[in-house]
């Protein structure tokens, strides 16, 4: 018997149904009185940053005035910086303790992380509170012990001495954004990854890291972050270019004479060291949102 094909009936759109179309409300409006609300919170958090440029700009007496623009803008205190090998030392010294203080912080933290959101173990609750615990603990509660061990054992104004404080307070942060992340990870996948012959080590590197790859950049740019404009331990276990990173160089600029206060390169070289963060903040601002509220929601 031969099936009789159908076509399908055109169909038409009539004047009442186009008005009705059009008569649905397109949504709430935003008031008017919010956006100046907007942007003045915007430029209340810009202008810091932005009197930070203009004092770098200006040298010799324009740095007594408080005007809103330079009056004679520069930038011999950016070539300032620049030709002064402590900065650029410097500038060395806080890339190497702060990659390997987020590199450190990702690898140990995600096998923390992954034991608390897979293993059934008591207590993980406790364990967890503890580690977030750490992460409130004042620096400066322990900067003077550990100037007196780091002196005496030798790991005094050395990257080691900065990398494994800065690993202290850096691991409590990975670990909580890590275990969100886990936590949300199907189990089937492990168990589908065990089944075809991986290790339990293999299912964790080739599937739950993967997976978890957003998480692990969150918690990496936060740690970084951290590591690179951290002051007090800087300042309290380095004494020379050593190993003192950027923001422990800048309080040693010096001006022109003993009692001079160097404002124009010390504004120059804060510019410089905060805009690659502000890139990295921006980037990746949607990553680390979904970091922070990882697991906040359920469903």
């Amino acid at each position: 018997m031969a099936s009789v094909a159908t076509t399908p009936k055109p169909t038409t759109t009539t004047p009442e149904v186009a008005k009705k179309r059009k008569a649905r409300p397109a949504g709430p409006k935003t008031p008017w009185w919010m956006w100046i609300v907007i942007a003045a919170i915007v430029v209340f958090c810009l202008f810091p940053f932005y009197w930070l440029i203009n004092i770098s700009l200006k040298t010799g007496n324009d740095l007594l005035s408080s005007s809103l623009f330079p009056p004679n803008p520069t930038l011999d205190n950016y070539r300032s910086i620049f030709k002064n090998p402590d900065f650029t030392k410097a500038l060395r010294n806080s890339a190497v303790v702060a990659l390997s203080t987020t590199v450190l912080a990702l690898m140990v933290g995600s096998f923390c992380a992954y034991a608390l959101a897979r293993l059934k173990l008591r207590g993980k609750g406790v364990i967890l509170a503890i580690v977030l615990t750490i992460s409130t603990f004042p620096q400066i509660a322990i900067a003077a012990p550990l100037f007196k061990l780091w002196s005496d054992i030798g790991l005094f104004n050395t990257w080691l001495g900065l990398i494994i404080p800065y690993l202290t307070f850096a691991l409590p942060l990975s670990v909580y954004i890590l275990v969100s992340f886990f936590k949300e990870i199907p189990r089937d996948l492990e168990e589908a990854a065990l089944v075809d012959g991986a290790t339990h080590f293999q299912a964790f590197r080739k599937v739950v890291v993967p997976l978890a790859a957003p998480g692990l950049a969150t918690a990496g740019i936060l740690t970084f972050i951290g590591a690179w404009n951290e002051f007090l331990l800087a300042v309290t276990l380095t004494s020379s270019s050593k190993a003192r990173t950027v923001p422990a160089a800048i309080a040693f600029f010096t001006g022109a004479t003993e009692h001079e206060v160097a404002y124009g390169s010390i504004s120059a070289a804060s510019v410089v060291i905060s805009v690659p963060l502000i890139l990295l903040v921006l980037f990746f601002q949607k990553r680390i949102v979904a970091g922070l509220t990882a697991g906040a929601v359920k469903g």
